[in-house]
C-alpha cells in the first residue's frame, strides 16, 4: 500500500551538471540499526533538488527475499513525496519488516540485499542498495523462529546507483 509523506551517512555526493538529475540523494541513515528481524525499517533520507518539481517523489524499500528468484522480493514501503521545494529536503523513510513467511527457509539467515528506489514521474532515477546480514545471536541455539533472528544493515558502503533520466523533459519551477 503506497503512503504519503509531506514536505543521512552520505552515500555519495557529487555537483550537479547540466546533464545531472534535478535530484540528488545526499545522505541516508539506517535508524535503530542494527535490531530484531522482526522490527520496522526506518531511514532518515537527506537530498537536494535544484528546481521545485511540479510531481511528488516516489520512493521504495525492496527487500531481496532470495538471489534465487526475484518472486520473493518483497516491497516493504511505497511512499510519494511532496511537493518537493528546490534546496535540500529531508524525511524518514518508514517499513515495515519483511515477512518471513514469504522468505525460503534456507534464505532467511545469511546475506541478503535492501534497496532505496526513487522514480520521478514513473521513471526510476536512483537505486541505493546495501547488504543486510540476519543471523542468530551468538548465545541463541535454537533454530530461526524470525522472533530470534538480528537484522544487521551494512550502512558504511551502500551502492549508489544513478539512472539516466532525461530531467530537460520534465517540467520543474
Amino acid at each position: 500500500e503506497r503512503g504519503r509523506v509531506g514536505g543521512a551517512h552520505q552515500p555519495h555526493r557529487e555537483r550537479r551538471s547540466p546533464e545531472m538529475a534535478l535530484v540528488n540523494v545526499t545522505n541516508v541513515v539506517a535508524l535503530e540499526n542494527p535490531t530484531w528481524f522482526t522490527n520496522p525499517l526506518n531511514f532518515e533520507v537527506t537530498f537536494e533538488c535544484s528546481a521545485t518539481l511540479d510531481d511528488d517523489l516516489e520512493w521504495k524499500i525492496i527487500y531481496v527475499g532470495s538471489a534465487e528468484h526475484s518472486a520473493h522480493d518483497q516491497i516493504l514501503a511505497d511512499v510519494l513525496v511532496g511537493p518537493v521545494p528546490a534546496g535540500v529536503n529531508k524525511f524518514v523513510l518508514h517499513a515495515s519488516p519483511p515477512d518471513p513467511k514469504l522468505i525460503p527457509a534456507d534464505d532467511l539467515l545469511g546475506i541478503t540485499v535492501l534497496l532505496i528506489v526513487c522514480s520521478y514521474r514513473h521513471k526510476e532515477f536512483v537505486r541505493i542498495g546495501y547488504y543486510v546480514r540476519n543471523e542468530l545471536q551468538p548465545d541463541e541455539v535454537e533454530a530461526p523462529n524470525y522472533g530470534n533472528v538480528f537484522r544487521t544493515i551494512l550502512a558504511e558502503k551502500p551502492r549508489v546507483t544513478r539512472l539516466s533520466d532525461n530531467w530537460a523533459t520534465t517540467t520543474a519551477t
